[in-house]
Protein backbone atom coordinates (compact mmCIF):
# COMPACT_ATOMS: atom_id res chain seq x y z
CA UNK A 1 0.00 0.00 0.00
CA UNK A 2 1.64 3.30 -0.76
CA UNK A 3 1.83 6.19 1.61
CA UNK A 4 -1.12 8.77 1.38
CA UNK A 5 -0.45 11.95 0.68
CA UNK A 6 -1.87 14.46 2.82
CA UNK A 7 -1.90 18.30 2.76
CA UNK A 8 -2.76 20.61 5.71
CA UNK A 9 -4.37 24.10 5.75
CA UNK A 10 -5.77 26.52 8.29
CA UNK A 11 -9.16 25.78 9.37
CA UNK A 12 -9.96 30.02 8.32
CA UNK A 13 -8.94 28.75 4.45
CA UNK A 14 -11.21 25.64 4.37
CA UNK A 15 -13.74 28.22 6.37
CA UNK A 16 -13.68 30.57 3.95
CA UNK A 17 -13.90 28.65 0.91
CA UNK A 18 -16.82 26.62 2.08
CA UNK A 19 -18.94 29.79 2.79
CA UNK A 20 -18.16 31.05 -0.74
CA UNK A 21 -19.19 27.94 -2.28
CA UNK A 22 -22.49 28.37 -0.19
CA UNK A 23 -22.94 31.70 -1.31
CA UNK A 24 -22.17 30.74 -5.20
CA UNK A 25 -25.18 29.34 -5.24
CA UNK A 26 -27.99 31.30 -3.44
CA UNK A 27 -27.94 30.64 0.10
CA UNK A 28 -27.64 34.09 1.96
CA UNK A 29 -24.63 35.42 3.58
CA UNK A 30 -25.58 34.65 6.73
CA UNK A 31 -26.51 31.22 5.93
CA UNK A 32 -23.31 30.24 4.17
CA UNK A 33 -21.69 31.31 7.62
CA UNK A 34 -23.54 29.06 9.61
CA UNK A 35 -23.51 26.14 7.55
CA UNK A 36 -19.68 26.61 6.91
CA UNK A 37 -19.16 26.61 10.95
CA UNK A 38 -20.97 23.64 11.49
CA UNK A 39 -18.46 22.21 8.76
CA UNK A 40 -15.40 23.85 10.40
CA UNK A 41 -16.53 22.67 13.69
CA UNK A 42 -16.49 18.73 12.25
CA UNK A 43 -12.82 19.02 10.94
CA UNK A 44 -11.47 20.84 13.93
CA UNK A 45 -12.69 18.39 16.26
CA UNK A 46 -11.25 15.62 13.89
CA UNK A 47 -14.03 14.03 12.78
CA UNK A 48 -13.20 14.38 9.06
CA UNK A 49 -15.63 12.31 7.73
CA UNK A 50 -18.42 15.10 8.40
CA UNK A 51 -15.88 18.49 7.34
CA UNK A 52 -14.75 19.78 3.77
CA UNK A 53 -14.99 15.92 2.61
CA UNK A 54 -18.55 16.71 2.51
CA UNK A 55 -18.58 19.68 0.55
CA UNK A 56 -18.35 18.13 -2.85
CA UNK A 57 -21.78 16.34 -1.93
CA UNK A 58 -23.24 19.48 -0.77
CA UNK A 59 -21.98 21.10 -4.11
CA UNK A 60 -23.87 18.33 -6.28
CA UNK A 61 -27.14 18.60 -4.51
CA UNK A 62 -27.10 22.71 -4.84
CA UNK A 63 -26.38 22.46 -8.71
CA UNK A 64 -28.78 19.83 -9.45
CA UNK A 65 -31.17 21.93 -7.58
CA UNK A 66 -31.76 18.93 -4.93
CA UNK A 67 -31.27 21.49 -1.72
CA UNK A 68 -33.73 25.13 -1.73
CA UNK A 69 -30.77 27.52 -0.89
CA UNK A 70 -33.32 29.91 0.90
CA UNK A 71 -36.06 28.32 2.81
CA UNK A 72 -38.66 29.50 4.73
CA UNK A 73 -37.95 26.97 7.71
CA UNK A 74 -41.18 27.47 9.73
CA UNK A 75 -43.00 26.02 12.39
CA UNK A 76 -45.82 23.93 11.83
CA UNK A 77 -47.18 22.64 15.24
CA UNK A 78 -46.61 23.90 18.42
CA UNK A 79 -46.78 24.04 22.32
CA UNK A 80 -44.54 26.43 24.90
CA UNK A 81 -42.12 23.34 25.01
CA UNK A 82 -42.62 21.57 21.56
CA UNK A 83 -42.74 22.72 18.15
CA UNK A 84 -42.46 20.39 15.03
CA UNK A 85 -40.52 22.30 12.32
CA UNK A 86 -40.24 21.95 8.26
CA UNK A 87 -37.27 23.08 7.39
CA UNK A 88 -38.40 23.72 3.43
CA UNK A 89 -35.75 21.10 1.80
CA UNK A 90 -32.88 23.92 2.78
CA UNK A 91 -29.52 23.03 4.05
CA UNK A 92 -29.16 20.48 7.45
CA UNK A 93 -26.33 22.62 8.14
CA UNK A 94 -28.70 25.71 7.92
CA UNK A 95 -32.23 24.17 9.62
CA UNK A 96 -30.12 22.19 11.99
CA UNK A 97 -28.73 24.71 14.08
CA UNK A 98 -32.20 27.31 13.59
CA UNK A 99 -34.52 24.32 14.98
CA UNK A 100 -31.26 23.55 17.67
CA UNK A 101 -32.20 27.46 18.40
CA UNK A 102 -36.01 27.08 18.60
CA UNK A 103 -35.50 24.05 21.38
CA UNK A 104 -32.86 26.07 23.19
CA UNK A 105 -35.25 28.85 23.15
CA UNK A 106 -37.90 27.14 24.45
CA UNK A 107 -35.88 25.31 27.47
CA UNK A 108 -34.90 29.15 28.57
CA UNK A 109 -38.83 29.42 28.76
CA UNK A 110 -39.95 26.65 30.02
CA UNK A 111 -37.23 24.61 31.38
CA UNK A 112 -36.70 21.97 28.42
CA UNK A 113 -37.43 22.54 24.76
CA UNK A 114 -38.00 19.53 22.28
CA UNK A 115 -38.13 20.05 18.58
CA UNK A 116 -38.63 17.41 15.85
CA UNK A 117 -38.19 18.51 12.27
CA UNK A 118 -38.92 17.18 8.85
CA UNK A 119 -38.40 18.45 5.25
CA UNK A 120 -34.21 18.75 5.63
CA UNK A 121 -30.90 16.95 4.61
CA UNK A 122 -27.83 16.34 6.21
CA UNK A 123 -27.36 18.39 9.03
CA UNK A 124 -23.61 17.43 9.79
CA UNK A 125 -21.87 16.30 13.21
CA UNK A 126 -24.79 16.04 16.07
CA UNK A 127 -22.28 17.23 18.41
CA UNK A 128 -21.90 20.60 16.88
CA UNK A 129 -25.55 21.19 18.42
CA UNK A 130 -25.40 19.99 21.75
CA UNK A 131 -22.10 22.24 22.39
CA UNK A 132 -24.15 25.29 21.40
CA UNK A 133 -26.37 23.98 24.12
CA UNK A 134 -23.81 23.86 26.84
CA UNK A 135 -22.94 27.58 25.50
CA UNK A 136 -25.84 28.43 27.41
CA UNK A 137 -25.68 26.20 30.58
CA UNK A 138 -28.17 23.81 29.27
CA UNK A 139 -27.92 20.35 28.59
CA UNK A 140 -28.32 19.47 24.97
CA UNK A 141 -29.57 16.37 22.68
CA UNK A 142 -29.17 15.89 19.04
CA UNK A 143 -30.35 12.67 16.69
CA UNK A 144 -30.88 12.58 13.43
CA UNK A 145 -31.69 9.69 10.36
CA UNK A 146 -29.87 9.21 7.12
CA UNK A 147 -29.87 7.72 3.74
CA UNK A 148 -30.34 3.93 4.45
CA UNK A 149 -26.78 2.46 5.16
CA UNK A 150 -27.05 -0.21 7.81
CA UNK A 151 -28.66 -3.58 8.26
CA UNK A 152 -30.60 -4.26 11.48
CA UNK A 153 -29.27 -7.33 13.32
CA UNK A 154 -30.02 -10.41 11.35
CA UNK A 155 -30.63 -8.10 7.93
CA UNK A 156 -29.18 -8.90 4.44
CA UNK A 157 -29.90 -5.08 3.09
CA UNK A 158 -29.53 -1.56 4.13
CA UNK A 159 -32.91 -0.42 6.39
CA UNK A 160 -31.19 2.03 9.01
CA UNK A 161 -29.62 5.06 8.32
CA UNK A 162 -26.24 5.68 10.41
CA UNK A 163 -29.01 7.61 12.53
CA UNK A 164 -26.65 9.43 14.95
CA UNK A 165 -27.10 10.47 18.86
CA UNK A 166 -25.11 12.96 21.10
CA UNK A 167 -25.22 14.66 24.48
CA UNK A 168 -23.04 17.11 26.36
CA UNK A 169 -22.89 17.71 30.08
CA UNK A 170 -20.68 20.39 31.24
CA UNK A 171 -18.39 20.49 33.77
CA UNK A 172 -16.55 23.09 36.32
CA UNK A 173 -13.06 22.63 35.72
CA UNK A 174 -12.87 19.69 33.86
CA UNK A 175 -13.88 19.51 30.13
CA UNK A 176 -17.25 18.55 29.08
CA UNK A 177 -18.79 15.36 28.55
CA UNK A 178 -19.31 14.93 25.41
CA UNK A 179 -21.25 12.00 23.93
CA UNK A 180 -21.47 12.28 20.12
CA UNK A 181 -22.09 8.50 17.83
CA UNK A 182 -23.55 6.96 15.60
CA UNK A 183 -25.79 3.82 15.98
CA UNK A 184 -24.02 1.76 13.49
CA UNK A 185 -20.81 0.17 14.17
CA UNK A 186 -18.93 2.51 12.42
CA UNK A 187 -19.58 6.02 10.22
CA UNK A 188 -20.42 5.99 7.05
CA UNK A 189 -17.66 8.52 6.48
CA UNK A 190 -15.05 6.37 7.98
CA UNK A 191 -15.66 3.74 5.38
CA UNK A 192 -15.33 6.24 2.92
CA UNK A 193 -11.95 7.56 4.48
CA UNK A 194 -11.00 4.06 4.40
CA UNK A 195 -11.59 3.54 0.33
CA UNK A 196 -10.10 6.92 -0.48
CA UNK A 197 -6.68 5.57 1.76
CA UNK A 198 -6.78 2.65 0.01
CA UNK A 199 -6.81 1.14 3.57
CA UNK A 200 -9.12 -2.04 5.16
CA UNK A 201 -12.32 -1.57 7.00
CA UNK A 202 -12.37 -3.90 10.55
CA UNK A 203 -13.94 -6.95 10.99
CA UNK A 204 -17.71 -6.37 12.35
CA UNK A 205 -18.34 -2.88 10.49
CA UNK A 206 -19.94 -4.13 7.14
CA UNK A 207 -21.21 -7.17 5.08
CA UNK A 208 -21.16 -7.25 1.12
CA UNK A 209 -24.02 -7.54 -1.44
CA UNK A 210 -24.52 -11.39 -0.62
CA UNK A 211 -24.49 -10.66 2.88
CA UNK A 212 -21.09 -12.10 4.03
CA UNK A 213 -18.47 -10.38 6.34
CA UNK A 214 -16.32 -8.30 4.41
CA UNK A 215 -13.24 -5.87 4.99
CA UNK A 216 -13.10 -4.37 1.89
CA UNK A 217 -14.58 -0.80 1.85
CA UNK A 218 -16.11 -1.52 -1.52
CA UNK A 219 -17.83 -4.26 -0.61
CA UNK A 220 -20.12 -2.33 1.66
CA UNK A 221 -20.60 0.62 -0.73
CA UNK A 222 -21.22 -1.42 -3.60
CA UNK A 223 -24.41 -3.15 -2.64
CA UNK A 224 -23.08 -4.15 0.92
CA UNK A 225 -24.62 -2.59 4.43
CA UNK A 226 -23.15 -1.53 7.34
CA UNK A 227 -23.55 -3.53 10.77
CA UNK A 228 -25.25 -2.10 14.03
CA UNK A 229 -23.57 -1.10 16.65
CA UNK A 230 -22.55 -4.18 18.10
CA UNK A 231 -22.68 -6.06 15.00
CA UNK A 232 -23.36 -9.61 16.26
CA UNK A 233 -26.13 -10.77 18.63
CA UNK A 234 -23.78 -12.42 20.51
CA UNK A 235 -21.67 -8.33 20.96
CA UNK A 236 -24.82 -6.57 21.27
CA UNK A 237 -26.16 -5.94 17.51
CA UNK A 238 -29.35 -5.76 19.12
CA UNK A 239 -28.82 -2.96 20.99
CA UNK A 240 -27.33 -0.69 18.02
CA UNK A 241 -30.65 -1.78 16.26
CA UNK A 242 -32.86 -0.72 18.93
CA UNK A 243 -30.59 2.56 19.09
CA UNK A 244 -31.25 3.41 15.42
CA UNK A 245 -34.84 2.31 16.02
CA UNK A 246 -35.35 4.81 18.36
CA UNK A 247 -33.99 7.28 16.53
CA UNK A 248 -35.63 6.79 13.40
CA UNK A 249 -38.75 7.08 15.29
CA UNK A 250 -38.49 10.86 16.93
CA UNK A 251 -36.66 11.82 14.13
CA UNK A 252 -38.91 10.87 11.19
CA UNK A 253 -42.31 9.11 12.51
CA UNK A 254 -42.76 11.76 15.09
CA UNK A 255 -42.09 14.89 12.53
CA UNK A 256 -43.02 13.67 9.41
CA UNK A 257 -40.02 12.71 7.85
CA UNK A 258 -38.92 9.65 5.65
CA UNK A 259 -38.03 6.98 7.89
CA UNK A 260 -36.12 3.95 7.62
CA UNK A 261 -35.13 2.83 4.02
CA UNK A 262 -37.51 5.49 2.69
CA UNK A 263 -35.35 8.60 3.63
CA UNK A 264 -33.96 10.31 -0.02
CA UNK A 265 -29.98 10.05 -0.72
CA UNK A 266 -27.83 12.45 0.18
CA UNK A 267 -24.91 11.72 -2.12
CA UNK A 268 -25.96 10.90 -5.66
CA UNK A 269 -24.94 7.69 -6.53
CA UNK A 270 -26.91 6.42 -3.47
CA UNK A 271 -30.15 4.51 -4.56
CA UNK A 272 -33.71 6.47 -4.45
CA UNK A 273 -36.42 4.67 -2.52
CA UNK A 274 -39.29 3.52 -4.59
CA UNK A 275 -41.80 5.54 -2.34
CA UNK A 276 -42.19 8.47 0.02
CA UNK A 277 -43.73 8.49 3.32
CA UNK A 278 -42.76 12.24 4.21
CA UNK A 279 -40.69 15.06 3.64
CA UNK A 280 -36.77 14.77 3.35
CA UNK A 281 -34.90 13.10 6.34
CA UNK A 282 -35.82 14.25 9.72
CA UNK A 283 -33.94 15.67 13.40
CA UNK A 284 -34.33 15.56 16.75
CA UNK A 285 -32.93 18.96 19.14
CA UNK A 286 -33.84 18.43 23.11
CA UNK A 287 -32.21 21.04 25.55
CA UNK A 288 -32.70 20.88 29.22
CA UNK A 289 -32.07 23.65 31.65
CA UNK A 290 -29.59 22.27 34.74
CA UNK A 291 -31.36 24.97 37.16
CA UNK A 292 -34.67 22.92 36.75
CA UNK A 293 -33.07 19.72 38.64
CA UNK A 294 -30.11 20.89 41.00
CA UNK A 295 -27.76 23.99 41.42
CA UNK A 296 -25.79 24.41 37.84
CA UNK A 297 -22.96 24.56 40.29
CA UNK A 298 -23.58 21.85 42.30
CA UNK A 299 -24.08 20.17 39.19
CA UNK A 300 -20.84 20.95 37.51
CA UNK A 301 -18.66 19.98 40.55
CA UNK A 302 -20.46 17.00 40.67
CA UNK A 303 -19.19 16.42 37.23
CA UNK A 304 -15.93 17.10 38.15
CA UNK A 305 -15.92 14.35 40.69
CA UNK A 306 -17.40 12.21 37.93
CA UNK A 307 -14.46 12.42 35.57
CA UNK A 308 -12.10 12.74 37.71
CA UNK A 309 -12.96 9.36 39.42
CA UNK A 310 -13.52 8.20 36.02
CA UNK A 311 -10.28 9.03 34.82
CA UNK A 312 -8.14 7.14 37.84
CA UNK A 313 -9.84 3.88 36.41
CA UNK A 314 -7.31 0.99 36.37
CA UNK A 315 -6.68 0.67 33.03
CA UNK A 316 -6.44 -2.64 31.44
CA UNK A 317 -3.11 -4.36 30.80
CA UNK A 318 -1.14 -2.76 27.76
CA UNK A 319 -3.87 -0.13 26.90
CA UNK A 320 -3.33 3.75 26.85
CA UNK A 321 -6.20 3.89 29.79
CA UNK A 322 -9.75 5.12 29.93
CA UNK A 323 -11.02 7.88 27.81
CA UNK A 324 -13.76 10.47 28.87
CA UNK A 325 -16.27 10.98 26.02
CA UNK A 326 -15.51 14.12 24.19
CA UNK A 327 -11.58 13.91 24.53
CA UNK A 328 -10.10 12.87 21.61
CA UNK A 329 -11.99 15.25 19.80
CA UNK A 330 -11.21 18.22 21.90
CA UNK A 331 -7.70 17.33 22.10
CA UNK A 332 -7.44 17.45 17.89
CA UNK A 333 -9.83 20.54 18.09
CA UNK A 334 -6.61 22.08 20.61
CA UNK A 335 -3.88 21.06 18.05
CA UNK A 336 -6.25 21.77 14.52
CA UNK A 337 -7.10 25.11 15.71
CA UNK A 338 -3.38 26.13 15.89
CA UNK A 339 -1.82 23.73 12.93
CA UNK A 340 -4.70 23.24 10.36
CA UNK A 341 -6.51 20.75 9.14
CA UNK A 342 -5.00 17.70 7.19
CA UNK A 343 -6.59 16.41 3.97
CA UNK A 344 -5.69 13.31 2.05
CA UNK A 345 -5.66 14.37 -1.77
CA UNK A 346 -8.76 12.79 -2.54
CA UNK A 347 -10.52 15.25 -0.87
CA UNK A 348 -8.07 18.15 -1.82
CA UNK A 349 -8.78 17.05 -5.67
CA UNK A 350 -12.67 17.48 -4.84
CA UNK A 351 -12.15 20.98 -3.43
CA UNK A 352 -10.44 22.18 -6.18
CA UNK A 353 -13.07 20.33 -8.70
CA UNK A 354 -15.15 22.75 -7.02
CA UNK A 355 -12.87 25.45 -7.02
CA UNK A 356 -12.53 25.18 -11.15
CA UNK A 357 -16.08 24.68 -11.58
CA UNK A 358 -17.25 27.96 -9.34
CA UNK A 359 -14.32 30.21 -10.19
CA UNK A 360 -13.82 30.48 -5.98
CA UNK A 361 -9.99 30.22 -5.72
CA UNK A 362 -8.62 27.43 -3.39
CA UNK A 363 -5.28 25.97 -2.96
Amino acid sequence: MSEVEIRTYPIETLQEFSSAVFRHFGVPDEDAALASEVLAKSDLRGIDSHGVARLHTYFDMLELGRINPTPEISIVRETPSTATVDGDNGLGLVVGPKANEIAMEKAAACGSGWVSVSNTNHYGIAGYYVLEAMKRDLIGMSMTNTTKLVAPLWGGERWFGTNPIAMAFPGLEEPAVVVDLATSASAYGKIEIAKRRGEPIPDGWAIDAEGHPTTDPDGMIEGGAQLPLGSTREMGGHKGTCLAAMVDILTCVLSGANWGPLAPPFALRQEVPDRSVGKGIGHFFGAMRIDGFIEPDEFKRQMDDWVRTYRATKPQPGSPGVVVPGDPEREAEAVRATEGIPLVMPVVEELRDISKRTGIAFD
